[in-house]
């Protein structure tokens, strides 16, 4: 009998570190060679993710801004903050800042950001109320488990076409929404075949 708790207290703390923001990194901020705020950014300023991410819509990744991009404003805004220099000194040098990924999946892993928002999944529903976070971090453990639950009954989380890029949005504010109807006008299905994620 105590050989069975044992193995449970065991089984509980591995499961346990398994899930904990040291493996999973979620709640974890990266360090990043400029202090990029999407508070400031989305949620102040309402920069729409488009802007910045530019391929989202269209392609496997959402893209990462290169300096040119933020050099439409900086060059006029905080153009002599030190803190601006990577991004000053890549536009010159045109080499790519090094940002460290906060949402990276394994190289097993699949994922197209192109056909979640297509079938109306916002981008808060993976990347968390990005509007609010001074510095970005995982906010979902990214782990398959997560994956599945969504991917098991995605009609928690379908929304408008239009509003997938509003990090406020919720079907209870919007009087008309109807997720069954959606995932009949979108075609969503519950994908959950091994081979919808790992190719």
């Amino acid at each position: 009998m105590a050989r069975f708790f044992w193995r449970g207290i065991v089984a509980w703390i591995i499961y346990s570190v398994f899930r904990s923001p040291y493996v999973t990194e979620a709640g974890v901020i990266r360090e990043q060679p400029v202090p990029f705020s999407h508070k400031h950014h989305v949620g102040d300023i309402g920069i729409d993710c488009r802007y910045c991410h530019t391929s989202v819509e269209t392609s496997a990744v959402a893209g990462i801004p290169p300096a040119k991009l933020c050099m439409n404003c900086h060059s006029q805004l905080w153009r002599d903050s030190p803190i601006l220099e990577p991004v000053r000194s890549s536009h010159r040098t045109k080499k790519p800042l090094q940002w460290t990924r906060v949402h990276d999946l394994p190289d097993f892993v699949y994922f197209d950001h192109s056909i979640h928002v297509a079938k109306g999944i916002g981008c808060s529903t993976c990347h968390g109320k990005v509007n609010n976070m001074p510095l970005m971090w995982r906010e979902a453990t990214l782990q398959m488990t997560w994956c599945l639950d969504c991917h098991r009954d995605p009609a928690k989380h379908v929304r408008p076409r239009e509003e997938v890029f509003n990090m406020n949005w919720q079907s209870k504010d919007d009087p008309d929404f109807d997720a069954a109807k959606l995932m009949t006008e979108y075609h969503v299905k519950s994908k959950t075949n091994c081979s919808v994620c790992h190719r």
